[in-house]
């Protein structure tokens, strides 16, 4: 009897991990339909819906293992409920080698963090070797900079781009095809920004978004405890998560404001729209699904494998493409140039 009451204990527990999984994950899947601003906890779930999925399965196995199959399939519904998330990250599918052949627009976007700040011009040049062999129409920059010593990175680019569009500081887009038009997108209280450019790709004129969103914060919060630390100074772990916590929600405003705004800017445009950029954000987040609206996500469309655009510690999908549905990806895929903590993203458009 003492067994029996055991087994039934661990298995209660079990269960009630398995509800407040389940909970949970339904949480994280519609957070991002809510604005993070007065719903912060809710919001902070879509960031953690990785690990939810995994523990779904790790349950799942258990329940299996234990021959439970009423309580099994508790998490199949929540892990097929969590594919259309799954396919932000992965795709299954065989990539069609003749695609990149084919007529279209060629496009990527890549946050070039500043070409690192060196004076030499090697990495903007490299990036231009590099952008030049994928055969791009258009680029999108973020974190650019104009000048590498007493060069201008605009006069290397100028012989492959001949048309050129400063946004605001950072912000730039190089373009094969004439520019007709443009605006510069400001958002208040930071130094991040957007802009579009009207294109001109053989008479059919698209409007191009290069988007730049609110930074997390947490890398400078870290740099700045270790600075203090070897300074003497006495940094609890409380008071750092603290931090870390406080810089991250109020990015997570900023950035859905920033969204909103952009997306109210996209709805204006009577021309087909591509929005693409450094959002700072994950699939289905507030911030992704704002962004996205009823555009068309390039991944999904005809990306391949695992998709991540950021170098650091996370690998994580931050870097997007969208496009309007009255056109059609061919190619999407990331570049594994390793001159920024970002990594470029290529997307083809059939014209």
């Amino acid at each position: 009897m003492g067994k029996l009451a055991v087994y039934k204990y661990v298995a209660m527990m079990f269960l009630i991990v398995q509800i407040i999984v389940t909970i949970f994950t339904f949480e994280a899947l519609f957070g991002g339909d809510v604005n993070p601003i007065g719903h912060s906890a809710r919001a902070m779930l879509v960031y953690i819906l990785p690990l939810l999925i995994v523990a779904n399965v790790l349950l799942l196995v258990y329940w299996l293992i234990r021959r439970r199959w009423i309580f099994a399939i508790i998490p199949v519904v929540t892990i097929a409920c969590s594919i259309p998330y799954m396919g932000t990250l992965f795709q299954i599918r065989n990539v069609d080698k003749e695609a990149e052949s084919q007529a279209g627009l060629k496009i990527a976007t890549y946050n070039v963090a500043m070409f690192g700040r060196e004076t030499s011009g090697f990495k903007a040049l490299d990036i231009l070797a590099e952008v030049r062999r994928q055969k791009v129409d258009i680029l999108c920059l973020q974190e650019y900079n104009e000048t590498s010593g007493d060069k201008k990175n605009s006069e290397s680019y100028k012989e492959y781009f001949p048309h050129m569009q400063m946004g605001r500081d950072d912000m730039v887009i190089f373009s094969r095809y004439p520019i007709k038009g443009n605006k510069t997108i400001l958002f208040d209280d930071t130094n991040n920004s957007a802009m579009w450019a009207d294109v001109d790709v053989n008479g059919q004129v698209i409007r191009v978004f290069n988007v730049h969103l609110q930074t997390t914060g947490i890398s400078r919060t870290m740099h700045q405890a270790a600075k203090m630390q070897m300074q003497n100074y006495d940094i609890s772990n409380s008071r750092l998560l603290s931090a870390i916590f406080g810089n991250y929600t109020l990015g997570m405003y900023f950035r859905a404001s920033q969204a909103t705004i952009v997306a109210n800017e996209k709805r204006k445009s009577e021309k087909p729209c591509i929005v693409c950029g450094d959002f700072n954000d994950v699939p289905y987040s507030y911030v992704y699904n704002t962004m996205l609206g009823n555009m068309v996500d390039g991944f999904k469309e005809c990306g391949s494998g695992f998709m991540y655009t950021f170098r650091g510690a996370k690998s994580v999908r931050i870097d997007y493409i969208f496009h309007d549905q009255s056109l059609k990806g061919l190619t999407y895929y990331k570049g594994e140039t390793n001159n920024s903590d970002h990594y470029p993203v290529y997307m083809k458009i059939a014209m």
